[in-house]
């Protein structure tokens, strides 16, 4: 039977003392780089692997962090879900733990689960996401003094740990972009009222557009689902209007809608990037393979889960108990169907 590598073993290997490996593994020391690095390389060619059971029982802890989402409908898929979560996985385990992912519907009780793995002991922290206002998975995490980690930003007197992409910087990106191009008469395709996310991304057309000193016309401001059908079936009513009261550039909170709203325009006989500008969000992988291929605004989302468990970490180890908030700016990606200038 093969013999058990040890802690002292990579200490013999690295030079140094088997205390000062077990801390650089598990994140508690401040070494020279040369020496962690040494440390790592030994761990690397020695094939060590961390006793978890045992680090388990000595810590009493789970070793696990539990992330819950809403899943998507059957037949759909969300590429920007698998990012985080393959990002949030491979953070997880670079640092010692694993992720157990369980979900839940938005219009069930959101409490319980949580409250059950906790008391099970079955995780030492969470990661949630799809935080919205008054949430109620907030509260609940703070009276019971839990560690937790927000995907996503609360309200600003709740005091929480939260790691965020800034979507009213996006939607700024995206308007600005079609006013340079010329566009006067924009329109968006917004979430409903009381989104979160939904709130704080249009908050950046209104802002473009005030800053452009543009007026915006209520008609052309749509707030609904996220949706192919929400975005196609808006976008269908604004073309088939009169000239003077038809957009020519369309912004939407997300790539979907943006999909619908090219949509229409071709069932209408008009040419997305050349008679009507169209700008999604998300930058989903689609994006790039449409007719004409989508101008987006990409979130940095692996590197939010990464950080997301990176905060989550630093917290559980002790080493971060201050609230902190991590907002990671976006990306626009210029594709042909935001089209050319406007004459």
């Amino acid at each position: 039977m093969k013999k058990r590598v040890t802690l002292k073993d990579v200490a013999a290997q690295a030079g140094v003392t088997y205390q000062t490996v077990s801390k650089v593994i598990n994140g508690h020391a401040r070494v020279l780089p040369a020496t962690e690095e040494r440390i790592r390389s030994a761990t690397r060619s020695l094939g060590y692997q961390p006793n978890h059971s045992a680090r388990s029982l000595r810590a009493q802890r789970s070793l696990m962090i539990g992330y819950s989402w809403v899943p998507s409908r059957p037949g759909q898929f969300n590429p920007i879900l698998d990012a985080f979560l393959s990002s949030m996985v491979q953070e997880a385990e670079a640092a010692g733990y694993h992720l157990l992912p369980f979900p839940y519907k938005e219009d069930s009780d959101q409490v319980s689960p949580y409250g059950e793995l906790i008391d099970a002991g079955r995780v030492d922290g969470f990661v949630i996401s799809s935080v919205n206002y008054h949430d109620p998975r907030v509260s609940y995490l703070q009276e019971r003094q839990f560690p937790f980690v927000a995907f996503g930003r609360a309200e600003p007197d709740r005091n929480v740990t939260s790691v965020d992409v800034d979507g009213a910087a996006g939607l700024r990106l995206a308007t600005q972009h079609v006013l340079d191009l010329g566009h006067q008469r924009i329109a968006v395709l917004g979430w409903p009222e009381g989104s979160r996310v939904g709130d704080d991304r249009i908050r950046g057309y209104f802002e473009a557009m005030a800053g452009a000193g543009q007026a915006v016309r209520p008609a052309w401001v749509a707030r609904g689902q996220g949706t192919f059908e929400f975005g196609l079936s808006t976008t269908r009513a604004w073309l088939s209007g009169p000239e003077a009261e038809r957009p020519t550039a369309i912004v939407a909170l997300n790539d979907t809608q943006a999909i619908g709203a090219m949509h229409a325009a071709q069932a209408l006989g008009w040419e997305p990037g050349r008679q009507l500008s169209v700008v999604g969000f998300d930058d989903s992988p689609m994006a790039q393979y449409l007719w004409p291929p989508l101008t987006s605004v990409a979130q940095p989302i692996a590197e939010a889960g990464r950080k997301c468990v990176e905060t989550l970490v630093a917290l559980l180890r002790g080493q971060d108990q201050q609230p902190t908030r991590v907002l990671l700016p976006p990306e626009l990606i210029v594709r042909q169907s935001s089209g050319v200038r406007v004459d």
